[in-house]
Protein backbone atom coordinates (compact mmCIF):
# COMPACT_ATOMS: atom_id res chain seq x y z
CA UNK A 1 0.00 0.00 0.00
CA UNK A 2 1.19 3.38 -0.98
CA UNK A 3 0.18 4.89 2.82
CA UNK A 4 0.85 3.71 5.85
CA UNK A 5 -1.79 2.97 7.73
CA UNK A 6 -4.53 3.90 5.37
CA UNK A 7 -7.73 5.03 6.34
CA UNK A 8 -11.76 3.74 5.29
CA UNK A 9 -14.99 3.42 6.35
CA UNK A 10 -16.39 -0.16 6.76
CA UNK A 11 -18.97 0.77 3.72
CA UNK A 12 -21.98 2.74 5.44
CA UNK A 13 -22.33 6.70 5.77
CA UNK A 14 -24.88 8.64 7.79
CA UNK A 15 -27.51 9.37 4.91
CA UNK A 16 -29.46 12.50 4.63
CA UNK A 17 -32.61 13.50 6.94
CA UNK A 18 -34.12 14.40 3.32
CA UNK A 19 -33.26 11.51 1.79
CA UNK A 20 -34.68 8.63 4.54
CA UNK A 21 -36.78 8.38 7.57
CA UNK A 22 -33.96 8.19 10.26
CA UNK A 23 -37.04 7.93 13.08
CA UNK A 24 -38.24 4.84 11.08
CA UNK A 25 -34.68 3.68 10.45
CA UNK A 26 -34.03 3.51 13.89
CA UNK A 27 -37.01 2.62 15.22
CA UNK A 28 -36.83 -1.01 13.40
CA UNK A 29 -34.07 -3.98 12.94
CA UNK A 30 -32.23 -3.87 10.08
CA UNK A 31 -34.79 -4.46 6.94
CA UNK A 32 -33.97 -7.82 5.03
CA UNK A 33 -36.83 -7.23 2.67
CA UNK A 34 -37.75 -4.50 0.85
CA UNK A 35 -38.39 -1.28 3.14
CA UNK A 36 -39.77 1.44 0.51
CA UNK A 37 -41.34 3.43 2.75
CA UNK A 38 -38.02 4.46 4.44
CA UNK A 39 -37.88 6.91 1.75
CA UNK A 40 -38.78 10.21 1.78
CA UNK A 41 -37.89 10.48 -2.23
CA UNK A 42 -40.57 9.70 -4.54
CA UNK A 43 -39.38 6.98 -6.99
CA UNK A 44 -39.70 8.59 -10.11
CA UNK A 45 -36.72 10.87 -8.44
CA UNK A 46 -35.14 8.81 -6.52
CA UNK A 47 -32.09 7.38 -8.09
CA UNK A 48 -30.92 11.34 -8.97
CA UNK A 49 -31.43 11.66 -4.60
CA UNK A 50 -29.14 8.76 -4.11
CA UNK A 51 -26.79 9.84 -6.54
CA UNK A 52 -26.25 13.41 -4.88
CA UNK A 53 -26.26 11.61 -1.50
CA UNK A 54 -23.56 9.48 -2.59
CA UNK A 55 -21.69 12.81 -4.00
CA UNK A 56 -22.36 14.02 -0.57
CA UNK A 57 -20.79 11.16 1.34
CA UNK A 58 -17.65 11.55 -1.26
CA UNK A 59 -17.31 14.40 -0.47
CA UNK A 60 -17.25 14.22 3.11
CA UNK A 61 -14.93 11.32 3.25
CA UNK A 62 -12.47 13.27 1.27
CA UNK A 63 -12.52 16.40 3.53
CA UNK A 64 -12.05 14.06 6.45
CA UNK A 65 -9.23 12.77 4.58
CA UNK A 66 -9.83 9.00 3.77
CA UNK A 67 -7.69 7.68 1.86
CA UNK A 68 -10.12 4.53 0.39
CA UNK A 69 -13.62 5.43 -0.31
CA UNK A 70 -17.05 4.33 -0.36
CA UNK A 71 -20.01 5.10 -1.77
CA UNK A 72 -21.95 5.40 1.90
CA UNK A 73 -24.16 3.08 0.51
CA UNK A 74 -26.61 5.64 0.31
CA UNK A 75 -28.85 3.82 -1.89
CA UNK A 76 -29.19 0.86 0.71
CA UNK A 77 -32.59 0.70 2.60
CA UNK A 78 -29.64 -1.81 4.75
CA UNK A 79 -26.44 -3.39 3.81
CA UNK A 80 -27.85 -6.73 2.86
CA UNK A 81 -31.36 -5.78 1.45
CA UNK A 82 -30.66 -4.24 -1.94
CA UNK A 83 -28.48 -7.39 -3.17
CA UNK A 84 -30.86 -10.33 -1.29
CA UNK A 85 -34.08 -8.90 -2.53
CA UNK A 86 -32.74 -8.85 -6.81
CA UNK A 87 -32.28 -12.65 -6.76
CA UNK A 88 -33.70 -15.46 -8.77
CA UNK A 89 -35.82 -17.94 -6.56
CA UNK A 90 -36.71 -15.44 -3.64
CA UNK A 91 -40.47 -14.32 -3.19
CA UNK A 92 -40.48 -11.40 -2.13
CA UNK A 93 -44.16 -10.66 -2.17
CA UNK A 94 -44.23 -13.31 0.24
CA UNK A 95 -42.04 -12.76 2.86
CA UNK A 96 -40.96 -15.79 5.48
CA UNK A 97 -39.81 -14.88 9.03
CA UNK A 98 -36.32 -15.92 10.58
CA UNK A 99 -34.72 -14.49 14.09
CA UNK A 100 -32.34 -11.97 13.97
CA UNK A 101 -29.46 -11.93 16.06
CA UNK A 102 -31.44 -10.41 19.05
CA UNK A 103 -33.41 -13.25 18.89
CA UNK A 104 -36.41 -11.03 17.52
CA UNK A 105 -38.29 -12.42 14.59
CA UNK A 106 -37.93 -10.33 11.33
CA UNK A 107 -39.21 -10.65 7.87
CA UNK A 108 -37.07 -12.37 5.57
CA UNK A 109 -36.94 -13.43 2.17
CA UNK A 110 -38.52 -16.36 1.54
CA UNK A 111 -36.40 -18.40 -0.76
CA UNK A 112 -38.83 -20.50 -2.87
CA UNK A 113 -36.80 -21.42 -6.23
CA UNK A 114 -32.88 -21.92 -6.87
CA UNK A 115 -30.71 -19.06 -6.30
CA UNK A 116 -29.56 -17.32 -9.13
CA UNK A 117 -28.22 -13.79 -9.66
CA UNK A 118 -30.42 -12.56 -12.81
CA UNK A 119 -28.28 -9.24 -13.42
CA UNK A 120 -25.31 -7.26 -11.90
CA UNK A 121 -26.81 -5.50 -8.62
CA UNK A 122 -24.08 -2.92 -7.77
CA UNK A 123 -22.21 -2.17 -11.04
CA UNK A 124 -23.72 0.82 -11.74
CA UNK A 125 -22.80 1.73 -8.11
CA UNK A 126 -19.35 1.52 -8.69
CA UNK A 127 -19.39 2.63 -11.80
CA UNK A 128 -20.56 6.22 -10.21
CA UNK A 129 -18.13 6.16 -7.36
CA UNK A 130 -14.86 5.53 -9.62
CA UNK A 131 -16.31 8.45 -11.65
CA UNK A 132 -16.34 11.19 -8.43
CA UNK A 133 -13.48 10.17 -7.09
CA UNK A 134 -9.51 9.29 -8.22
CA UNK A 135 -8.88 7.71 -4.95
CA UNK A 136 -8.85 4.30 -4.48
CA UNK A 137 -12.73 2.53 -3.57
CA UNK A 138 -13.73 -0.07 -1.89
CA UNK A 139 -17.69 -1.31 -2.38
CA UNK A 140 -19.44 -4.08 -0.13
CA UNK A 141 -21.31 -6.94 -1.01
CA UNK A 142 -23.62 -9.18 1.37
CA UNK A 143 -22.23 -12.61 2.60
CA UNK A 144 -23.46 -15.81 1.36
CA UNK A 145 -23.13 -16.91 5.25
CA UNK A 146 -25.00 -14.07 6.05
CA UNK A 147 -27.69 -14.25 3.76
CA UNK A 148 -28.67 -17.60 4.47
CA UNK A 149 -29.21 -17.05 7.83
CA UNK A 150 -31.36 -13.96 7.06
CA UNK A 151 -33.59 -16.05 4.58
CA UNK A 152 -36.60 -18.53 5.57
CA UNK A 153 -35.61 -21.91 2.69
CA UNK A 154 -38.60 -23.64 1.13
CA UNK A 155 -36.66 -25.20 -1.16
CA UNK A 156 -33.57 -26.62 -0.69
CA UNK A 157 -32.22 -29.88 1.45
CA UNK A 158 -29.92 -27.95 3.91
CA UNK A 159 -29.18 -24.90 4.33
CA UNK A 160 -26.21 -25.54 3.26
CA UNK A 161 -26.66 -26.17 -0.11
CA UNK A 162 -28.63 -22.82 0.01
CA UNK A 163 -25.87 -21.03 1.26
CA UNK A 164 -23.22 -22.15 -1.52
CA UNK A 165 -25.82 -20.72 -4.08
CA UNK A 166 -25.82 -17.76 -2.41
CA UNK A 167 -21.94 -17.59 -2.44
CA UNK A 168 -22.39 -18.77 -6.33
CA UNK A 169 -23.84 -15.02 -6.73
CA UNK A 170 -21.81 -13.13 -4.93
CA UNK A 171 -19.17 -14.73 -6.70
CA UNK A 172 -20.49 -13.07 -9.95
CA UNK A 173 -21.06 -10.00 -8.55
CA UNK A 174 -17.59 -9.53 -7.26
CA UNK A 175 -16.19 -10.41 -10.71
CA UNK A 176 -18.26 -7.50 -12.08
CA UNK A 177 -17.53 -5.18 -9.32
CA UNK A 178 -13.95 -5.78 -10.19
CA UNK A 179 -14.36 -5.29 -13.20
CA UNK A 180 -15.85 -2.05 -13.19
CA UNK A 181 -13.39 -0.42 -11.14
CA UNK A 182 -13.38 -0.85 -7.50
CA UNK A 183 -10.12 -1.65 -5.74
CA UNK A 184 -11.23 -3.12 -2.87
CA UNK A 185 -14.31 -5.36 -2.32
CA UNK A 186 -15.81 -6.75 1.01
CA UNK A 187 -18.51 -9.16 2.12
CA UNK A 188 -20.17 -8.07 5.09
CA UNK A 189 -20.57 -11.51 7.52
CA UNK A 190 -21.62 -10.57 10.82
CA UNK A 191 -24.12 -13.96 10.98
CA UNK A 192 -20.37 -15.76 10.81
CA UNK A 193 -19.56 -14.61 14.34
CA UNK A 194 -23.46 -14.45 15.35
CA UNK A 195 -24.08 -17.58 14.14
CA UNK A 196 -20.79 -19.51 14.83
CA UNK A 197 -21.63 -23.32 15.78
CA UNK A 198 -23.21 -23.19 12.09
CA UNK A 199 -19.59 -20.77 10.89
CA UNK A 200 -17.49 -23.55 12.19
CA UNK A 201 -19.44 -26.09 10.38
CA UNK A 202 -19.67 -24.35 6.61
CA UNK A 203 -19.20 -21.03 6.67
CA UNK A 204 -15.72 -20.89 5.55
CA UNK A 205 -16.26 -23.27 2.87
CA UNK A 206 -18.96 -20.79 1.88
CA UNK A 207 -16.83 -17.84 1.55
CA UNK A 208 -14.05 -19.24 -0.29
CA UNK A 209 -16.86 -20.12 -2.96
CA UNK A 210 -17.79 -16.60 -3.18
CA UNK A 211 -14.13 -15.71 -3.41
CA UNK A 212 -13.14 -18.68 -5.63
CA UNK A 213 -10.99 -17.31 -9.08
CA UNK A 214 -11.32 -13.54 -8.16
CA UNK A 215 -8.23 -11.72 -8.30
CA UNK A 216 -8.77 -8.09 -6.55
CA UNK A 217 -8.32 -7.41 -3.07
CA UNK A 218 -11.34 -8.65 -1.20
CA UNK A 219 -11.94 -8.25 2.75
CA UNK A 220 -14.37 -9.73 5.11
CA UNK A 221 -16.03 -7.45 7.56
CA UNK A 222 -17.05 -9.38 10.70
CA UNK A 223 -19.11 -7.87 13.51
CA UNK A 224 -21.14 -7.90 16.43
CA UNK A 225 -23.79 -6.02 15.09
CA UNK A 226 -25.01 -2.26 14.65
CA UNK A 227 -24.37 -0.62 18.17
CA UNK A 228 -27.64 1.40 17.87
CA UNK A 229 -29.28 -1.74 17.92
CA UNK A 230 -27.16 -4.33 19.59
CA UNK A 231 -26.05 -2.50 23.12
CA UNK A 232 -24.02 -5.65 24.13
CA UNK A 233 -20.72 -6.71 22.92
CA UNK A 234 -18.42 -10.04 23.88
CA UNK A 235 -15.06 -9.54 24.92
CA UNK A 236 -13.93 -11.75 22.02
CA UNK A 237 -15.00 -13.39 18.79
CA UNK A 238 -16.15 -16.68 18.58
CA UNK A 239 -15.41 -16.62 15.00
CA UNK A 240 -12.24 -15.55 13.75
CA UNK A 241 -8.87 -17.16 13.39
CA UNK A 242 -10.75 -19.91 11.20
CA UNK A 243 -10.36 -16.92 8.31
CA UNK A 244 -7.00 -17.75 8.48
CA UNK A 245 -7.62 -20.33 6.03
CA UNK A 246 -9.84 -18.12 3.74
CA UNK A 247 -9.43 -16.68 0.63
CA UNK A 248 -9.98 -13.01 1.58
CA UNK A 249 -6.78 -10.75 1.74
CA UNK A 250 -8.14 -8.69 4.47
CA UNK A 251 -10.47 -9.17 7.67
CA UNK A 252 -12.09 -6.24 9.22
CA UNK A 253 -12.67 -6.62 13.03
CA UNK A 254 -14.18 -4.12 15.63
CA UNK A 255 -11.93 -2.99 18.88
CA UNK A 256 -13.29 0.11 19.89
CA UNK A 257 -16.48 -0.57 21.94
CA UNK A 258 -15.55 -4.39 22.54
CA UNK A 259 -11.61 -3.29 23.87
CA UNK A 260 -10.89 -6.63 22.38
CA UNK A 261 -7.40 -8.30 23.08
CA UNK A 262 -5.64 -7.41 19.67
CA UNK A 263 -3.29 -10.47 20.90
CA UNK A 264 -6.01 -12.88 18.30
CA UNK A 265 -4.60 -10.82 15.39
CA UNK A 266 -1.82 -12.67 15.65
CA UNK A 267 -3.60 -15.96 14.63
CA UNK A 268 -3.86 -14.22 11.27
CA UNK A 269 -0.45 -13.97 9.57
CA UNK A 270 -1.33 -13.52 6.42
CA UNK A 271 -3.96 -10.97 6.66
CA UNK A 272 -4.25 -7.08 6.29
CA UNK A 273 -6.44 -6.20 9.53
CA UNK A 274 -9.35 -3.46 8.57
CA UNK A 275 -9.03 -2.22 12.23
CA UNK A 276 -11.81 -1.21 14.06
CA UNK A 277 -11.15 2.23 15.95
CA UNK A 278 -14.48 4.25 16.40
CA UNK A 279 -16.86 3.44 18.93
CA UNK A 280 -20.14 3.96 17.04
CA UNK A 281 -21.98 3.37 20.57
CA UNK A 282 -22.06 6.98 21.08
CA UNK A 283 -22.13 10.32 19.23
CA UNK A 284 -19.46 11.54 21.01
CA UNK A 285 -16.49 11.95 18.92
CA UNK A 286 -13.44 10.86 20.03
CA UNK A 287 -10.17 12.61 19.89
CA UNK A 288 -7.48 11.99 17.65
CA UNK A 289 -5.35 10.92 20.30
CA UNK A 290 -7.93 7.98 21.94
CA UNK A 291 -7.83 6.87 18.17
CA UNK A 292 -4.46 6.59 17.73
CA UNK A 293 -3.93 4.82 21.38
CA UNK A 294 -6.34 2.47 19.88
CA UNK A 295 -4.14 2.04 16.99
CA UNK A 296 -1.33 1.48 19.37
CA UNK A 297 -2.96 -1.42 21.00
CA UNK A 298 -2.68 -3.71 17.79
CA UNK A 299 0.79 -3.04 16.85
CA UNK A 300 2.53 -5.35 18.97
CA UNK A 301 0.25 -7.67 17.69
CA UNK A 302 0.55 -6.85 13.72
CA UNK A 303 2.69 -4.87 12.08
CA UNK A 304 1.69 -1.50 10.71
CA UNK A 305 2.22 -2.54 6.93
CA UNK A 306 -0.98 -4.91 7.74
CA UNK A 307 -3.28 -2.65 9.36
CA UNK A 308 -6.01 -0.60 7.92
CA UNK A 309 -8.24 2.00 10.10
CA UNK A 310 -11.30 2.11 10.07
CA UNK A 311 -14.48 2.58 11.89
CA UNK A 312 -15.65 -0.77 14.45
CA UNK A 313 -18.77 -1.04 11.72
CA UNK A 314 -20.77 1.27 9.38
CA UNK A 315 -21.84 4.95 10.41
CA UNK A 316 -25.22 4.23 9.04
CA UNK A 317 -27.37 4.86 12.38
CA UNK A 318 -25.08 8.17 13.51
CA UNK A 319 -26.11 11.70 13.38
CA UNK A 320 -24.29 13.04 10.31
CA UNK A 321 -22.27 15.36 12.31
CA UNK A 322 -20.94 12.84 14.63
CA UNK A 323 -20.54 10.56 11.48
CA UNK A 324 -18.29 13.34 10.15
CA UNK A 325 -16.72 13.91 13.53
CA UNK A 326 -16.04 10.64 14.31
CA UNK A 327 -14.56 10.26 10.50
CA UNK A 328 -12.16 13.12 10.91
CA UNK A 329 -10.79 12.20 14.46
CA UNK A 330 -9.95 8.43 12.57
CA UNK A 331 -7.81 10.41 9.81
CA UNK A 332 -6.37 12.86 12.02
CA UNK A 333 -5.42 9.66 14.77
CA UNK A 334 -4.12 7.39 11.81
CA UNK A 335 -1.79 10.14 11.00
CA UNK A 336 -0.48 10.24 14.47
CA UNK A 337 0.70 7.27 15.05
CA UNK A 338 1.92 7.49 11.21
CA UNK A 339 3.87 10.23 12.16
CA UNK A 340 5.66 8.22 15.21
CA UNK A 341 6.59 5.70 13.11
CA UNK A 342 8.25 8.10 10.83
CA UNK A 343 5.61 7.84 8.01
Amino acid sequence: MSTLLPTSLVGSYAQPDWLIDRTKLRGRFPPRVRAKELWRVDPEWLEQAQDDATLLAITAQEHAGLDIITDGEMRRESYSNRFATALDGVDIDNPGTALDRSGHPNPVPRVAGKIRRKHPVEVRDVQFLRAHTTRRIKITVPGPFTMAQQAQNDYYDSEEEMALDYAAAVNEEIKDLFAAGADIVQIDEPYLQARYEKARRYGLNTLNRALAGVTGTTAVHLCFGYAAIIHERPVGYAFLTELEGSLAKQISVETAQSKLDCTVLEKLPSKTIILGVLDLSTPEVETPEVVAQRIRRALPHVPAERLVIAPDCGLKYLPRESAFGKMKAMADGAAIVRAELGA
